[in-house]
């Protein structure tokens, strides 16, 4: 008999004594609407102004990249690269993750570091490899250096300084929590469109539970269970079966994960979950963008968490289900930024 994680027989046992149907409804829709923070309530305001500084390449060191650039809203919220790329042409580290049903997320970043988007937003544009600026005031300098954003801040936070860093971060986090895909095929078959699913997406459904990968990949955004508040994270090591090819081919351990954080030894490899959610849309994959279809990715995820080979016809339908998680994307247009009538921001370093 081949082996299964502990959370991947308990997954199984709950829930292939279901009929089809019933065992759909064991996972739930995406919610409309994400976790909102007391400390940061949502106006339209502030929505709107997140988005310009979302798209507004003047938060990185000299002018070339915006949070677009490597969480590109008008498609998947990735870049489809295997790693992005930043200021001066610098390589990162590690794939970059979807910023579509970020919002879900209990924490953010592959190891979990940011316990919610409002610290995720500040960590890219004082990273050196990303959008380089120097530090924080560099940031504050040039948005209260533009008579809109001026205005704009005044407005939305108020006080006497409104334009600070962790404001920044507020507006960008507010305008990231507006990024949710719901209704799709799989979330209309929960709702009782039972014609929502192909036959074949259905034994995908089927597989993905029997086989125990809604162990980890659980809750309506199949990032982990529902109840798990922000800032406690999911994560699970990856891979939890070592020494298949996959290993050395994808350099999948290459990287120490959340250990670079915590420095625990039990953290090597360990990762927080990703989203299912528009995962037919976020090639290459994993947190080095090695692989680079779905139907390969599920062939590793089976072999590195589970320690199962899977055949053709297996990975097949699983790949059909996980399409049917590709929701429906709210329109995005490209917001007018404030401008600097006979100056730049830029040349303030």
């Amino acid at each position: 008999m081949k082996l299964r994680s502990k959370v991947g027989w308990m997954t199984w046992l709950t829930l292939t004594t279901l009929p089809l149907g019933q065992a759909a409804f064991a996972l739930s829709a995406l919610p409309d609407k994400p976790p909102i923070p007391a400390g940061n309530p949502m106006t339209p305001e502030k929505v709107e102004l997140g988005k310009q500084l979302f798209f507004d390449p003047r938060l990185s060191v000299d002018g070339t990249l915006s949070c677009n650039t490597c969480h590109n809203v008008m498609s998947s919220g990735t870049d489809n690269r295997t790693v992005s790329v930043g200021v001066k042409g610098q390589l990162g580290g590690r794939s970059a993750p979807t910023v579509w049903n970020a919002a879900f997320l209990t924490v953010q970043f592959w190891d979990g570091r940011a316990p919610n988007l409002e610290e995720q937003a500040k960590g890219p544009m004082l990273n050196p490899v990303e959008m380089g600026l120097t530090h924080a005031d560099m940031a504050v300098q040039r948005i209260g250096a533009i008579p809109g954003y001026r205005d704009q801040f005044t407005q939305v936070f108020g006080g006497a300084q409104p334009v600070t860093y962790d404001n920044i971060a507020k507006a960008i986090a507010a305008y990231e929590r507006t990024l949710i895909t719901p209704n799709s095929a799989f979330d209309r078959f929960v709702k009782g469109d039972k014609n929502a699913l192909s036959a074949q997406a259905q034994q995908g459904m089927r597989w993905v539970k029997e086989l125990g990968c809604t162990g980890c990949h659980s809750g309506p955004n199949f990032s982990g269970p529902a109840e798990m508040p922000i800032g406690e994270g999911n994560f699970q090591k990856f891979p939890v079966f070592t020494g298949s090819v996959y290993d050395t081919k994808y350099k999948l351990r290459d990287d120490l994960g959340r250990y670079e954080v915590t420095k625990k030894a039990e953290d090597i490899n360990t990762w927080r979950v990703p989203t299912w959610r528009n995962v037919a849309l976020t090639a290459p994959y994993f947190h080095n963008g090695s692989v680079e279809t779905l139907d390969e990715a599920v062939r590793v995820m089976a072999k590195t968490q589970l320690n199962l080979d899977l055949n053709n016809k297996q990975v097949t339908a699983i790949v059909a289900f996980l399409n049917s998680l590709t929701g429906e994307f709210p329109p995005q247009t490209l917001p007018r930024l404030p401008d600097t009538p006979n100056t730049t921001v830029i040349g303030l370093r």
